[in-house]
């Protein structure tokens, strides 16, 4: 993968991730694996990237608008990072044409609920 590809997956992703709170991954994902990386390692590059894009954008947040953190994350984090860990066994258990699917069946969701909800 060239430099320049490479810098635009991650503006991309890191525009997502700002605009929308870690949705860098739907366009990570789908761009690595353009550029000839394998699936479950598209997924697992996306998920490493995604950790520092979150970070700064959570910080601009934070900067600019105070306060982000409230008592109910105190029960979110630990409970996102057992459900992160989890995920990461299955992701490399799953054969890769599940994952696409399973992938895909959440952006429809996803795509849905923004659009109907």
């Amino acid at each position: 993968m060239t430099k320049k590809r490479a810098a635009l997956i991650g503006a991309a992703s890191g525009l997502l991730n700002g605009l929308f709170g870690s949705g860098g991954g739907i366009i990570a994902v789908p761009m690595l694996e353009k550029s000839g990386e394998e699936p479950k390692k598209a997924h697992a590059e996306s998920l490493a990237v995604i950790l520092p894009l979150s970070v700064a954008s959570a910080a601009v947040y934070l900067f600019r608008n105070g306060d982000i953190l409230s008592g109910r994350d105190l029960w979110i984090i630990p409970a996102g990072l057992a459900g992160a860990a989890l995920g990461s066994v299955f992701m490399k258990k799953l054969p890769v044409a599940i994952l696409k699917k399973i992938f895909g069946v959440l952006l429809i969701i996803s795509g849905a609920r923004i659009l109907f909800l």
